[in-house]
């Protein structure tokens, strides 16, 4: 049987940081923007840093979600230039992404892509699924790459070419396989930290938005996944970085 490591409250710190933009580990647990009256996101607290270190009022702005379930790199502008080009960047499909998912039983193929269409239903806080269009959805795309294998569990290395959302969290339960802890999408595990699912945005692969040069964030998994990821240098190698491929 296959044990979870640990069991802990995680604090949310800087990977990256210029004057441009800010890259952040984002714990599961807490939302990147405070969804509910009160809720202090990720995005308060990067920005009383921020406010504490250097004075005034800094402007701060994320370009891209993670579910509060979903621990991860998250990427904040700290300009409206940077903001702007980022959003286009994410827009254009010009930011390469890759998640690893640990989800229940042994996933049948070790390598392949994903084409469903979603469409968010409001009522039920979830996606609606199909292998085939249908009214009110939009195709969601991702490849993916098998690295662990147990009998109870899989490791799987998520690229997604869409940035639909739940994407990932409803394609593998659609295969049969949801993310450990994911009960909203059919998961009978629980994990060992509060508020987290075994889904983690690795790493992210990008021009800067003004320097122009090849950016790679990386955030390794917590301890509490079963299992050990891919090696920094090896992600970016699979997602092309410093091959001139930005």
């Amino acid at each position: 049987m296959v044990q979870f490591r640990g069991s802990v409250k995680e604090r949310w710190h800087i990977l990256y940081e210029d004057r441009h933009l800010l890259g952040i580990y984002k714990p599961a647990g807490i939302t990147v923007q405070g969804a509910r009256r009160g809720e202090e996101g990720l995005l308060f607290r990067v920005r009383e840093h921020l406010r504490r270190r250097y004075g005034g009022n800094p402007f701060l702005a994320p370009v891209h979600r993670l579910d509060k379930v979903t621990s991860g790199v998250v990427l904040f502008a700290r300009s409206e230039k940077a903001a702007r080009r980022l959003a286009e960047a994410f827009r254009e499909g010009e930011v390469r992404k890759v998640y690893v998912a640990v989800v229940e039983g042994r996933f049948p193929l070790s390598a392949g892509r994903l084409t469903h269409f979603l469409r968010w239903e409001e009522g039920s806080r979830r996606v609606r699924i199909s292998e085939q269009p249908f009214p009110g959805a939009r195709e969601a795309v991702t490849e993916f790459r098998v690295f662990f294998r147990s009998r109870e569990l899989t490791g799987i290395l998520l690229f997604p070419e869409t940035g639909r959302k739940h994407q990932l969290r409803a394609q593998l339960a659609r295969e049969g396989h949801p993310v450990v802890g994911d009960r909203r999408y059919g998961s009978r595990r629980r994990t060992s930290c509060e508020g987290a699912i075994l889904l983690h945005a690795l790493a992210l692969s990008l021009e800067h938005p003004v320097k122009r040069e090849p950016l790679f964030l990386f955030a390794p998994l917590p301890d509490y996944f079963p299992v050990s990821g891919p090696e920094p240098r090896e992600v970016a190698r699979l997602l092309g970085h410093g091959q001139g491929a930005e």
